[in-house]
């Protein structure tokens, strides 16, 4: 019973599913970000886009840029929408992701933002690869695949 009550809280807000099948994902991360008040109150509301979006390393800081969140009507003072905003991690762990950027063709790819059970704003990114076109049909076959061999065992 304490476990309902822990998880109350969480709550998606944007994913990024495409993500998934245009990179190869190597390793995922949870981060911080820092929002003003009306972002907050606008993410509550579910107005948000992540999927044109990505993280970047920039010194001894990580950002994410692109990010979409839709302004918040009932607010005295508006937010931009598309601003770059400041992503929080620990120092050892921005020097590994950028360690990881600079490897060939590696990129920061925010998959989902959501509420955690304590009802704060987290993002989860991933260092990933782009995938080549014949591994994206690869992928695709394998889903294609696992969803015939569901229907056959559902079948008997």
């Amino acid at each position: 019973m304490a476990k309902k009550d822990e998880n109350k809280n969480y709550k998606v807000i944007a994913e990024n599913r495409r993500a998934r099948y245009d990179y190869a994902i190597q390793d995922d991360i949870e981060v911080g970000i820092i929002l003003t008040g009306s972002e907050v109150k606008s993410l509550r509301t579910g107005q948000s886009n992540i999927a044109d979006s990505y993280a970047e390393v920039d010194g001894s800081e990580l950002w994410l840029t692109n990010g979409y969140i839709a302004p918040y009507n009932r607010a005295m003072f508006q937010h931009e929408e598309r601003r770059r905003r400041k992503l929080l991690a620990s120092r050892r762990e921005i020097a590994r992701l950028w360690n990881a950027t600079r490897r060939e063709g590696m990129t920061l790819v925010p998959l989902v933002m959501y509420f955690n059970h304590r009802g704060i704003v987290k993002l989860k990114i991933a260092t990933a690869k782009g995938k080549k076109t014949q591994d994206k049909r690869a992928t695709e076959a394998k889903r294609d695949w696992n969803r015939q061999k569901q229907r056959l065992l559902k079948e008997h």
